[in-house]
């Protein structure tokens, strides 16, 4: 019998200040412990938030406070946590590269056959991808950086960094340009996955759910369970499209999609768990909370032994650039 795994969402309400945002945190994973959470899954942007846009100004290497903080609150519950931050862009153009470059041309050819997609959850080896691009060592020439990486943080139950996913469809839309201030990250970079029991966990962030494909790319990495930490922002239809677009990911992919909001003024806030069928499990308002549920592995290899769609599809995902 596979066992379950059992997930807290902090639904939390982030601000400018990061000593607050920490104490915050360290509720979060006291609240986790107490009902012997496996996995705590934080917002978007948990060090730090400011409505107006986030910036470098709050930005933290891997070796900052928030992180260092995530790492201690881990290893000392024995709980894994997924969360979001704000890293360095050390290097970057002081104007930024643009959100989307120009894709032209054809894709490459795409040969051999689909990956069968059974009852029995894909086991996930070797090592997680690497974290490049963020820290630069000690001394670096490259001087103080004028850009950030949105970024989400996965660390294990023994407080390891495990993966680091820079977000990289960013927030150009409905009058917002993430852009001007962070730089997206590399869309050919392996998938940040993580396993936890007899499920494995993808994470996306925010805007990322609004494209199909990058959903698709973590269940070909083998997530049966995909998490998106966001910050989504409030607006005509906006938390609708929050509530579609996260059953429609479950649907489509035949995986539980958790996505955890982040509370206050002008967010949505509405945390929400569909299953693999659409069935929304979880459904949280627009104010602070932290909730729990648990994860059973076979009625999410039910459902895809009843709809082997991941097994009948005829494309892959392939990045643009």
């Amino acid at each position: 019998m596979s066992a379950s795994v059992r997930v807290t969402v902090g639904q939390l309400a982030i601000t400018a200040d990061h000593d607050a945002n920490r104490e915050a945190i360290a509720e979060a994973f006291l609240a986790a412990g107490r009902v012997g959470a496996d996995l705590l899954v934080l917002p978007e942007y948990s060090s730090g938030y400011d409505p107006h846009g986030v910036g470098v100004e709050h930005a933290e290497p891997l070796d900052g406070p928030f992180v260092t903080a995530l790492r201690q609150h881990a290893a000392r519950y024995r709980i894994a946590v997924v969360a979001g931050t704000t890293l360095p862009a050390y290097g970057a153009p002081s104007t930024g590269t643009g959100q989307h470059p120009a894709v032209s041309g054809t894709f490459p050819a795409v040969s051999g056959t689909f990956p069968a997609v059974t009852g029995s959850f894909p086991a996930v080896t070797g090592s997680l991808p690497a974290i490049t691009g963020t820290t630069p060592a000690a001394g670096s020439a490259a001087g103080p950086p004028t850009r950030a990486f949105n970024t989400v943080v996965a660390v294990d139950a023994t407080g390891a960094v495990v993966g680091a996913y820079r977000k990289v469809h960013l927030y150009d839309a409905f009058g917002t340009r993430e852009s001007d201030r962070l730089e997206p990250g590399p869309a050919g970079v392996p998938p940040l996955v993580l396993r936890l029991g007899d499920l494995t966990f993808g994470v996306l962030t925010c805007y990322d759910l609004r494209f199909p494909e990058s959903a698709r790319r973590l269940v070909d990495a083998g997530a049966d369970v995909i998490v998106v930490p966001a910050a989504w922002v409030d607006g005509p239809l906006k938390a609708d499209h929050w509530r579609t677009l996260l059953r429609a990911r479950a649907i489509e992919n035949t995986a539980v999609v958790i996505g955890v909001g982040m509370s206050g003024p002008g967010l949505v806030g509405r945390s929400l768990l569909a299953g693999p069928d659409g069935v929304v499990g979880l459904e949280l308002d627009e104010t602070p909370q932290v909730r729990t549920v648990d994860l059973d592995p076979e009625p999410l290899a039910q459902v895809r032994r009843q709809n082997p769609s991941l097994a009948n599809r005829r494309y892959l995902v392939v990045p643009a650039g």
